[in-house]
Formats: structure tokens, C-alpha cells, sequence
């Protein structure tokens, strides 16, 4: 609370002084930077319609194509390194956010983000599906803090707004690059931008990726192939259409996993970066098992693994997905205001074999998602302005997942899920002053769930791969009105004071276990933000920062936990619980400074406080043994009485800080532009990335906890300004070893991890005409 108070009081000294700096810079009507005047303005639709970042009162990361691609990423697991407060988990055939600790484990086809995933505007539901999009960009917005109200589905943490470029009239023109790094690193991405008479033109481009693993036995390799063409209509200056489709085709292993370290035996250094598949890997959890009781059944003491019981990873896992979408975004100026309707459908054909959680994982996962967006708004040259609109979500899936531990534990269930959400939305902005507006919003959704469910649950000693059991259904409605009320002042004309009050909701749902306990309730969030946007000494200098405080109620926590089978036995399996409530509270500063043109340094720094008000949950261990956790156990129970030995154990974890929580992020970074002649540009740049501690999930075992880090990388660019450049970089440049993902293995109970990726270097070869 202390870092709260002193931020809002940072907050209250900054709008002072910014008024009289402001009035130092540019006049009051200008609204663009040119090169020689500082930083420029980066324009983004955080909150659903165009404006100046530093005009939107809102905590907005935007990352621009360029820095996208200079950073390698070419997959959404890598996007945090760009923003401090996110973190993105990959977990197999999903990935997992999390922003300012807000976030879900999705471990299986039932999860959902707490973060909304959105492309070209189109929410994406998925966590399989936000894959081979990050090619050919504007920029990608990190949008921070409950959009309860201008956003669809689960934004309880935020939003990830990924922004692809759009055709351009009139113009004839491509770009691209091709490049090549170690771990045989090949990848490329054309653009061309063809113009069809005076009001037409199309954009199509395209991306191939080839690496290598970055762990032995090649996992955690990339190879996909990806495709995007844009159609531009614009009949005249009062309406156009961009109808957009895109294909991926999604190869390779896929995600791996590595032992962590533990003191019950010896594992391979994290530095080797040993698959848990690779034999040395394996050699180490016999080495574990020939030390564990197993019942009579595996073989005796010491005997799980050989006797197959617990079965080890392998190196088959694979990745066989693929990914297409179209939309339309219509948008028409009806004089009072500007109409824009968006109809989009996407596709998600996912084919998985992982071994991320330490053992076999099969998915596979059809999705098809319908959605219909409908917005008004006004115009902007009123006292009164608002955005109001209606929107649509539908979703199908069909599913099989199989997960196999060995012949101990099997589990197999095949959902046939439908999801329908609609909901009406608006937000209002009124001028009190010509320098004081409010502005106040509200979403009502109603969203209803059903399933149709088959389940096998099997293991010795009873049959190991029973056949499914009669399906069973289930029909879940929601319904919830969120909102938002706040406050912006201009403090100067370069100075943006603001404080709201904003909610988020996040529907509830299944989790595969027979009824009637296989189902949660939705979470909610309510923050309390105040910030300031400033920009000093003729743009040369930008000093923002927001300070927020988190109430999160009936939270979502998933966990390995006891479902009920549907012989009425409980088995291990994956359980989502509203397993209490936490706060978070802290605050996030950015500055930049261009001191000259050819000049540009960069920070950002976040303090985080989040703390587990209340998080006690019902582990479950199918031999019975205690589960290892950093938590206070309060006790334990027979599960299945007279049946096996297996015991639920209750865990109270409640006090702890919230997971992927760092206390502290902090980024920075510089670029120095040398002019050497008039065509040729040499421009060499560095940015680095330095993180606190935190733990990766909510058992808080020690081993799984990441420890503080730095990360750096840097590169160098020779640019003619005729259309070429040719760039060197390095990229995590001191090859640390930081955990992307931890999680136990159950029965032999060991910890198991994912990691960023290690140091990779290249070059590459751009272009444009």
C-alpha cells in the first residue's frame, strides 16, 4: 500500500509542473511530431476508435512492427519480453497470459484466458488458436487493466490487440525480409501492397518459419507457414470496407520441457538445456523412481517406471494445426456519426502429442467461432460523444484429449462444448470544461455454456484404457452488468491527468469430472486507477505513469485436483475452482527521451504487490503420499474409501503473493542513429530486460519458483534510405536460463519446467519499394 500511496502522490506532483513544462512545447493545435521535433505520435484503437496514445486514458503498451521484428518474435510466447507487466505462459498446445498477475493456466480444452485475445480486431477465443499472426504488423496494444466495457469476452486482466497492416490506395509497393540465425534459424516475410484502380487495393502477405529446437531432441522448435491477403474498398470518402482472410499452418515438435532442479536426486543443468525425453533426462527419473514405494500392483518399491506404471516422455510429440479466419470491417460516416459493423468467423483445427507436463498429452480440438461486432460513434467535435454498440460470440468445439501417466493413470473425455455470448455496450464522454471531461460506461452480457461430455478415467489395478462413459450434458447461463466512471483533465496541452473506477467479468464454466461438481463460478475484478500522460521539451520528452489497486474476487484457479469418474471414483485430472479472492496493487512507469533525432532512450519500470487474500484448495494424490507444496497443509482424507489409498490433501495458501507476479519489471533500451551519407543510415541499438522473482503456479513449490534475472540484446543496422538494410543481432545476449512455465509431475512428483528461449543471433536482410 505504501508503493500505492507514493505513486498517486508521484502522480499529483507530476500534473503540476506539467502545466507550466506543456506550455513550453508545441502550440496547443498541433497534433503530430515531426522528426526534428522529438518523439512522434503513435496512434492506437485501445479504446475502440483512433486516437493518440498519449490521449488515451488508459495503461496501453503499443509495440510497433518494426520493434516486433527486430526482437524475433514470430510467436505470441515471446511477447513479453517487450512489456514488463505481461507474461505468457506456453502450456502444449495452448498458451496462458497473464497481466499484472491476472491470468489462467490453461491446461486443457476447456480453458479460457482472463486476457482477451484480439486479431484485426476480432476476438479470438482460444487459448490454442493466437498462433502465426505476428508477421506484416501496424503494432501490437497491450491493454492493461479490466475492459469490461468497450471489449467482449474475459478481459478480466486486459487485452493483447494484434494489428496487422492494411492495404494502401494508390500505391504500388512491397517489403520484406529474410533471415538466417543459429539453431539453422530460417525465416522470411513478403509483403505487396497492389493498388485496383482509384478505390480499390489489395494487400498480400506472407511468412515461412524454420528452427530448430532449442532443447535436445528438438523441441521447442518453430516451423509453420502462414498467409494473409487484404482486400481494401474504399467507393468513396464516406464508407469502406477491409475484408481480411488469414491461414497458418502450424508444424515441428512443439513446446518441450526440462527437469528442474530438486534435492531429491541429480538432474541435468538447466544450462544443457536436457529435454525431460533426451536419455539423460530419463536416466535421472528412474534414478528418482528406483527410490519411491509403488504398490503391489506396479512391481513393488522402486519399481513405477519399470514395470510401466509410470510411463516416461518420449521425443514423438509433434505439432500438426491449422488456423483460417476471415472478416469484414465495414465502417460508414452517417454524418451524426461513424457506423462500423464487423462480421468475422475462425477456425481452429488443433492436433497435439506433448509432453509439457512430464507426460503424454493428446488434443485434438476443432473450434469454429462466429462473431458479430456493431458500433456507433459519434462525432468527436461535440460537447456530448459516446461509442455504443451490440455484440455477438458463438462457439463449437469437438475435442478429444488423452493424457497418460503410464498404466497407473489414464484419462480420456471428449467435450462437445457450445458457447453463445451477446451483450450491449456503450461509453459516454461529456465535456464539464473545455479541460475536464467524465466519462462513464457499462456492459450487460448474458453468456450461455453447454456441454455434451464422455470420460474414461482408468489405471491399474483396474483397466487401464476403459471405454468412454455415457455422455453426460450441462447448461450454464451468466449474466452480469459491468462498468466504468472516471475523470480525464488536460493539466497542459502535452498533459493528461486521469482516474476511473473499471470492473471486469469473466464467466464461469466446466471442468471434466462427472456432475454435479464439475462446475465454477465467474470471477470478477474491480481497480481503481489514476495516471498522468506527459510530454515535455518540445516532445522531446515523455513521462507517463498510472498507479492501480485490484480487488479480485471468486478467482479461477486451476490445479491438479481429485473429479469424480463416472464409476463414482475420484481421479486425478485437471479441477478449476473460485478458490477465493486476492488484491494487486502498484505502479507502472514509462519514459522516453529523444534528445535529438538520432537519439532515443526508453524505460519502463513496474512495481507489482499482489497478495492471495484467500487460496485454499483440495489437492489430490492418487498413491496417497503427501504433495509436495510450499503452502501450510491442513490436513488430509481418504478419497476413495475402501476402494485404493488415494487422499485428498487441503492446502492453504492464502497470504501468498499471486503467481507470475514479479515485483518488480523493468525494461530499457536505447537507439543511436549515425548519418553517414545522405542515402546510408548506421543504427545500432540495445535494450534489456530485468525482472524480480515470482512463482509460476498456485502450489508454490519452491522448486518452481523463477528466480530474479537480466536479459539483453542488441543489434545494428546499415539502412539505405533507397530500400534496403541489412541487420546483425543477438538476442539474449548472456544465454540465462528463465523459466517460461513450471508444474509438477504427479506420481513420481517432480518438478518440470519450460524456458525462453537461450541466446540466438543472425542476420537479416530487409527491404522495400
Amino acid at each position: 500500500m505504501k508503493a500505492f500511496l507514493l505513486a498517486t502522490t508521484m502522480l499529483v506532483g507530476l500534473s503540476v509542473p506539467a502545466t507550466a513544462f506543456a506550455q513550453e512545447a508545441a502550440p496547443s493545435d498541433q497534433t503530430e511530431a515531426t522528426e526534428d521535433q522529438g518523439l512522434g505520435e503513435i496512434v492506437v484503437t485501445a479504446q475502440r476508435r483512433e486516437e493518440s496514445l498519449q490521449r488515451a486514458a488508459v495503461a496501453v503498451t503499443a509495440v510497433g512492427g518494426e520493434d516486433l521484428v527486430n526482437a524475433g518474435i514470430t510467436e505470441t510466447a515471446n511477447l513479453g519480453r517487450l512489456v514488463p507487466s505481461l507474461v505468457v505462459q506456453p502450456t502444449g498446445g495452448t498458451t496462458s497470459f497473464f497481466l499484472r498477475g491476472v491470468g489462467t493456466n490453461s491446461q486443457n480444452s476447456f480453458a479460457e484466458n482472463a486476457v482477451a485475445f484480439n486479431f484485426n480486431g476480432i476476438y479470438v477465443g482460444r487459448p490454442t488458436a493466437p498462433a502465426g499472426v505476428f508477421y506484416d504488423l501496424e503494432r501490437v496494444e497491450v491493454v492493461k487493466g479490466p475492459q469490461g466495457t468497450l471489449y467482449g469476452r474475459n478481459a478480466t486482466g486486459g487485452a493483447i490487440n494484434v494489428i496487422p497492416k492494411k492495404p494502401v490506395l494508390g500505391t504500388f509497393g512491397g517489403e520484406g525480409f529474410f533471415e538466417y540465425g543459429n539453431y539453422d534459424s530460417k525465416k522470411s516475410v513478403v509483403a505487396l501492397n497492389i493498388p485496383i484502380g482509384d478505390t480499390v487495393a489489395l494487400r498480400l502477405a506472407g511468412q515461412v518459419v524454420d528452427r530448430d529446437g532449442y532443447i535436445s531432441d528438438g523441441y521447442d522448435d518453430d516451423k509453420g507457414e502462414a498467409f494473409r491477403a487484404s482486400l481494401l474498398i474504399e467507393p468513396s470518402d464516406r464508407w469502406s470496407m477491409l475484408l481480411v482472410a488469414d491461414y497458418y499452418n502450424q508444424g515441428g515438435k512443439g513446446p518441450g520441457a526440462v527437469l528442474l532442479p530438486e534435492a531429491r536426486y541429480t538432474v541435468p543443468a538447466l544450462e544443457d538445456r536436457v529435454s525431460i525425453s533426451d536419455p539423460r533426462a530419463r536416466t535421472a527419473i528412474r534414478q528418482l523412481a528406483s527410490g519411491i514405494f509403488a504398490p503391489p500392483f506396479c512391481g513393488g518399491a522402486g519399481n513405477f517406471v519399470n514395470s510401466g506404471c509410470v510411463a516416461l516422455p518420449g521425443t514423438d510429440g509433434f505439432l500438426d494445426n491449422e488456423f483460417i479466419g476471415v472478416s469484414a470491417t465495414i465502417t460508414g460516416d452517417m454524418g451524426f456519426g461513424t457506423l462500423t459493423v464487423v462480421p468475422a468467423y475462425r477456425r481452429s483445427d488443433v492436433n497435439v502429442l506433448t509432453y509439457v507436463p512430464g507426460f503424454a498429452g493428446t488434443i485434438r480440438d476443432v473450434a469454429e467461432q462466429s462473431s458479430l461486432e456493431v458500433r456507433l460513434a459519434s462525432n468527436e467535435d461535440q460537447r456530448l460523444r459516446y461509442v455504443v454498440g451490440l455484440f455477438y460470440f458463438g462457439e463449437n468445439q469437438e475435442t478429444e484429449n488423452f493424457f497418460r501417466q503410464g498404466n497407473i493413470s489414464t484419462t480420456r473425455f471428449t467435450p462437445r462444448l457450445s458457447t453463445e455470448s451477446v451483450a450491449a455496450f456503450g461509453q459516454l464522454t461529456f465535456d464539464i470544461t473545455d479541460t475536464l471531461r467524465l466519462v462513464a460506461g457499462g456492459r450487460y452480457t448474458r453468456e450461455d455454456k453447454k456441454q455434451l461430455t464422455s470420460v474414461a478415467s482408468g489405471g491399474l489395478p483396474g483397466p487401464i484404457n476403459p471405454p468412454l462413459s455415457a455422455p453426460f450434458t450441462g447448461d450454464l447461463s451468466f449474466e452480469k452488468f459491468t462498468w466504468k466512471a472516471g475523470l480525464e483533465w488536460d493539466a497542459g496541452p502535452q498533459s493528461l491527468v486521469y482516474a476511473n473506477v473499471a470492473t471486469g467479468f469473466k464467466s464461469g464454466g466446466f471442468f471434466v469430472a462427472q456432475p454435479p461438481n464439475n462446475t465454477f463460478a465467474p470471477e470478477t475484478l474491480t481497480a481503481y486507477t489514476i495516471g498522468a500522460k506527459n510530454r515535455f521539451f518540445d516532445n522531446k520528452l515523455q513521462l507517463n505513469i498510472e498507479a492501480f489497486y485490484w480487488d479480485y474476487n471468486d478467482q479461477q484457479i486451476t490445479f491438479v485436483g481429485g473429479v469424480r469418474t463416472a464409476g463414482g471414483i475420484f481421479a486425478q485430472g485437471s479441477t478449476t475452482v473460485n478458490a477465493g479472492k486476492s488484491r494487486i496493487y502498484g505502479a507502472e512507469f514509462e519514459a522516453r527521451f529523444a534528445p535529438s533525432r538520432n537519439d532515443l532512450f526508453s524505460l519502463n519500470v513496474q512495481y507489482l504487490s499482489g497478495k492471495y487474500d484467500s487460496l485454499i484448495t483440495a489437492n489430490f494424490s492418487p498413491t496417497g503420499a503427501p504433495v509436495t507444496t510450499g503452502c501450510r497443509t491442513l490436513g488430509s482424507r481418504l478419497a476413495n474409501p475402501g476402494v485404493n489409498g488415494a487422499r485428498f490433501y487441503d492446502i492453504d495458501c492464502s497470504g501468498r503473493p499471486t503467481v507470475n507476479s514479479p515485483e518488480w519489471a523493468l525494461n530499457l533500451g536505447y537507439e543511436r542513429t549515425f548519418e553517414l551519407t545522405d542515402q546510408l543510415n548506421l543504427i545500432f541499438g540495445a535494450r534489456g530486460n530485468i525482472e524480480s522473482s515470482r512463482f509460476m503456479n498456485s502450489n508454490f513449490r519452491p522448486e518452481e519458483r523463477q528466480g530474479s534475472f537480466a536479459m539483453a540484446d542488441a543489434y545494428a543496422t546499415l539502412e539505405d534510405r533507397g530500400g534496403w538494410n541489412i541487420t546483425a543481432f543477438i538476442n539474449n545476449i548472456t544465454d540465462e536460463e528463465v523459466l517460461a512455465r513450471a508444474g509438477t509431475r504427479p506420481i513420481l512428483d517432480f518438478p518440470v519446467g519450460t524456458l525462453r528461449p537461450p541466446r540466438t543471433y543472425g542476420v537479416r536482410f530487409g527491404f522495400n519499394f
